[in-house]
């Protein structure tokens, strides 16, 4: 079944996006439905839906994949990263993920969901197929962004937890989703604007 995208962008400005969407905003929303429509079309809506929402969250609701910490460059999110370590901010972070290796490279979070560590873009990047580990800011352009939502919320590759555990026949968890990224950390926030999603994606089916 189609999205009306005319309904869908309608309904979405006026619940999420404050009645005002820019074009980047568009572009991300619209690369997130053009792959579900391509390769998922007859999967579960509430997959859709949740897949949005924490796009919409994580990248603070500009829908283009971004850094940890919202910096414009790597050394700006490195230096920010070392600056909350150091001052006790960050006490799940036993090893400083972010800090530069013997390349030159830091594995700190990019993308619609953030990637972080070595060991996960390696995972990506035989999923995808693409060089993360070579040129881990590929995971900043955005169909590479989409690829990784996908993959690793329909598989479980970030927490071990999948969209199928929490959203599956009468199974409808949008609370406990939140798992799939992070353990509870704003899951109820995240519900909502999940539901929001599920409402113009349903509204607009035709």
């Amino acid at each position: 079944m189609a999205i009306n995208r005319t309904s869908f962008f309608d309904y979405v400005r006026g619940h999420l996006f404050d009645g005002s969407l820019k074009q980047a905003q568009v572009d991300g929303l619209t690369a997130i439905l053009d792959k579900w429509e391509k390769e998922m079309p007859g999967a579960d809506d509430r997959w859709l839906a949740y897949m949005l929402a924490t796009a919409h969250h994580e990248t603070g609701r500009t829908m283009q994949p971004v850094r940890e910490t919202f910096a414009k460059s790597d050394d700006r999110a490195i230096a920010l990263l070392e600056r909350a370590f150091r001052a006790g901010r960050l006490p799940w972070v036993s090893r400083p993920y972010w800090r530069r290796d013997a390349d030159g490279k830091s594995w700190l979070g990019r993308g619609l969901v953030q990637l972080t560590h070595k060991a996960n873009y390696e995972k990506m990047a035989e999923a995808t197929g693409l060089d993360l580990t070579g040129r881990p800011d590929r995971a900043m352009e955005l169909k590479t962004a989409v690829d990784i939502l996908f993959y690793g919320m329909i598989h479980g590759s970030f927490t071990g937890r999948k969209l199928a555990d929490y959203f599956a026949g009468r199974k409808q968890q949008w609370d406990n989703a939140r798992r799939i990224i992070n353990g509870e950390d704003k899951m109820m926030l995240v519900a909502s604007y999940a539901r929001e999603y599920y409402a113009a994606i349903s509204y607009t089916t035709a």
